[in-house]
């Protein structure tokens, strides 16, 4: 059944156009043994994507069958400060080694070598660095960050409390089987990215599982067994921003739900939710529905806001008359507005009010800041009711159309401004905000408004620039801006106890 579906999904998502703001943070990955005789090995991949000061959780993309010393590269999806990890294995299944490393501001050239014995010797050598022009080796000049991590032996080949240790140096380790010609001599001391010598994701020293019962269904099944595995030749490149999207119903967290039995395969809608939901920032209902056309109110949207993007205040919270602090959504509340998304009137929120999709368009402004670089009245020209938007937020919908975060169904030429907003509107326009900010995979859509050759000349001009307000958004890694401080998935439970952007 898994497989079916996997195989079903990866054929949809492989026929629709998918971009990726980030696509200059990929990497090449080789593997070596270079004192051993293994001829191919398994190499499992995931991806651990930077939000705030944090993580979320891992994610498969893909198990891929490599001859040693072959290379291949993985592109799009990925932003600086991502933590990619690899698990090995031989072509019986059985678990060889593990390795981690960071993303970094361009393309990396990544090496993992293998011991002689690895079955029974478990240390993988990770050799990395900047590959600007991506042809799989470091660039002279560059950091080489070089460690090792050692697997303990235990008596289980791919489940179990199995535990991988990142080494502070090499002296232990027989560093004679680790040495590849072409590649720098092995350091005494490790050289590790910052993140992971320090803050409360440092890992060196540290012992960590290599395997939980809530990952994802893919990465606890031995290779193949729910996804074909993906032979490497020379020339192999792979889309991790596809990937992620192709492998989604089995390659997040166990505990998160992507699949909703009212939101079809074609509903119009459906990337967008499921991706959120995978990202954790919606969820849907305890009898497995989401409720695509349910209609949104201001305390449900400020829940989803506050999930989605980093909590960084510009102004002070206020007490409102008609929220009480034991009401459900009373911190998503207050966060939403300390980040300027959402306003209030003579002291009172109105968290029950139903929400237009102007009120959405112009909150999703307001907080991200986002003022119009080219002319207002022709962008506006995109819209065959440009009359109906009020004259003191048009440069706002401007500004946010030339972003491409403006999303309308079913006619993309109809804002529809006064019409209250669905559960799928705001998901849409959510996920493309976030996408404008450069923290999540762009999404083709025919019902985005698409950009005129003057706004994607100015989108692309603009992009060259720090960006006005870079402190929002999921995270960027340290590709740019991240003051925030808050938890990856925090927020206060409604009371039937569902995480924000759900009604009762």
């Amino acid at each position: 059944m898994w497989s079916s579906l996997t195989a079903q999904r990866s054929t949809q998502v492989s026929a629709a156009t998918v971009t990726s703001k980030n696509n200059k943070s990929g990497f090449t990955l080789a593997i070596w043994q270079p004192a051993g005789n293994l001829s191919e090995v398994i190499a499992r991949v995931s991806i651990k994507g930077k939000r705030n000061q944090g993580y979320f959780k891992e994610r498969f993309i893909g198990d891929y069958k490599y001859k040693i010393q072959q290379k291949a590269k993985f592109v799009k999806g990925l932003k600086s400060g991502d933590r990619v990890v690899v698990r090995l294995y031989d072509l019986e299944n059985r678990f060889l080694g593990y390795s981690e490393f960071e993303c970094l501001q361009t393309n990396s050239a990544v090496n993992l070598i293998l011991s002689e014995n690895p079955s029974q010797y478990k240390v993988v050598r990770t050799v990395y660095g900047a590959d600007a022009n991506f042809d799989g080796n470091v660039d002279t000049g560059s950091t080489t960050y070089d460690y090792f991590t050692q697997v303990d032996n235990g008596l289980s080949s791919t489940v179990g409390d199995r535990q991988v240790t990142f080494l502070s140096s090499s002296r232990q380790i027989n560093i004679s089987q680790f040495q590849v010609a072409g590649v720098s001599a092995v350091a005494t001391k490790s050289v590790y990215p910052n993140s992971f010598t320090q803050g409360k994701y440092a890992v060196v020293r540290k012992s960590m599982s290599i395997f939980s019962s809530t990952q994802a269904a893919a990465l606890q099944a031995v290779p193949g067994q729910l996804v074909q595995i993906k032979e490497v030749d020379s020339d192999s490149s792979f889309d991790v921003s596809q990937l992620m999207m192709a492998y989604r119903e089995v390659g997040v967290a166990r505990n998160i739900q992507v699949k909703f039995s009212d939101v079809a395969s074609n509903h119009w809608a459906q990337d967008f939710i499921a991706e959120l939901a995978a990202l954790e920032i919606i969820e849907g209902f305890p009898n497995g529905t989401f409720r695509p056309d349910e209609q949104v109110n201001r305390a449900q949207f400020a829940a989803m806001l506050s999930q989605a993007f980093e909590k960084v205040k510009v102004r002070n919270a206020l007490k409102f008359k008609d929220v009480s602090s034991n009401f459900w959504a009373y911190s998503a509340i207050r966060e939403a507005y300390e980040m300027g998304f959402l306003g209030i009137i003579d002291s009172e929120f109105k968290p029950t009010q139903e929400l237009s999709r102007l009120e959405v368009l112009i909150a999703l402004a307001k907080g991200l800041n986002y003022t119009v670089t080219g002319s207002t009245e022709r962008i506006l020209t995109a819209y065959t009711d440009a009359t109906s938007i009020r004259s003191d937020v048009r440069s706002a919908i401007a500004a946010l159309t030339e972003r491409g975060i403006v999303v309308n169904y079913p006619n993309v030429q109809s804002l529809n401004p006064g019409k209250v907003a669905t559960r799928a509107e705001v998901s849409a326009l959510i996920y493309k905000a976030l996408v404008s900010t450069g923290t999540v995979t762009d999404i083709s859509s025919e019902y985005t408004v698409g950009k005129s050759a003057e706004q994607a000349a100015v989108e692309e001009e603009n992009e060259t620039k720090t960006r006005r307000h870079c402190n929002q958004g999921i995270g960027n890694g340290s590709e740019g801006c991240d003051p925030g401080n808050s938890r990856p998935h925090g927020g206060s439970n409604d009371e039937t106890g569902r995480t924000p952007g759900n009604k009762k």
